[in-house]
């Protein structure tokens, strides 16, 4: 018997593109029954490991792009019916104490909770979230035992875990976040939603042609 389709998102929490398709997942996963499984990466690795930059840094200085991306963040968010985000005015954020915990709240059951409020605190209410105290002053007013999250995210297989879902990423084509696999398709950005989805669509058609 074949494996089941494997449905990929691959995000930092410090890329604001990776929190706004966030938000349209659940509604691709109605339509398609799929489930996305979520994979923390760390965005200054894939750079590095790359020679990719941040936007904030490829786009400095030149004319007319920054406001064009601006317009097109616009257009999404009323495409999807987005109301709470908020740029974080402190973007660049370093991510690794983030994203570090994200695999540990993964390997403690708590990912989901922990999951949305660091998104919550990075593009809702923004903060200075490369902040140890700020850090743990918003994940705490978000009801999370962090300080459990923050010893676990020091354990050698935690860090373990980050590097390899980074290099692993990187090694399947990955160069920036959002990243989506369906199988081993590749899809990068969040206006490639539409894609991932027929995408989902045509290899779940396939499966049941197959099976039938």
């Amino acid at each position: 018997m074949a494996a089941p389709l494997k449905i990929e998102f691959h995000f930092d929490f410090g890329s604001p593109n990776a929190y706004l398709a966030e938000l349209a997942l659940p509604g691709i996963e109605q339509r398609t029954g799929a489930k996305f499984d979520y994979v923390p990466v760390l965005l200054g690795g894939v750079y590095k490991a790359t020679g990719n930059m941040s936007p904030a840094e490829s786009l400095r200085g030149i004319r007319n792009k920054p406001e064009y991306n601006a317009l097109e963040t616009q257009r999404f968010l009323r495409r999807h019916n987005i109301t709470k985000f908020t740029m974080n005015p402190f973007f660049p954020v370093n991510t690794l104490a983030l994203m570090r915990g994200a695999v540990a709240a993964e390997f403690e059951g708590a990912f989901e909770p922990y999951f949305r409020a660091a998104y919550h605190h990075m593009w809702v209410e923004p903060k200075k979230m490369d902040d140890p105290q700020v850090f743990r002053e918003a994940f705490l007013s978000s009801g999370l035992d962090i300080d459990r999250i923050s010893a676990r995210a020091q354990d050698d297989d935690v860090k373990k875990r980050l590097i390899e879902n980074t290099s692993n990423a990187v090694a399947r084509g990955t160069f920036g976040s959002p990243t989506f696999f369906v199988g081993n398709e590749i899809y990068f950005g969040k206006d490639s939603l539409r894609d991932v989805e027929d995408e989902i669509l045509a290899q779940l058609n396939s499966e049941r042609r197959k099976s039938a």
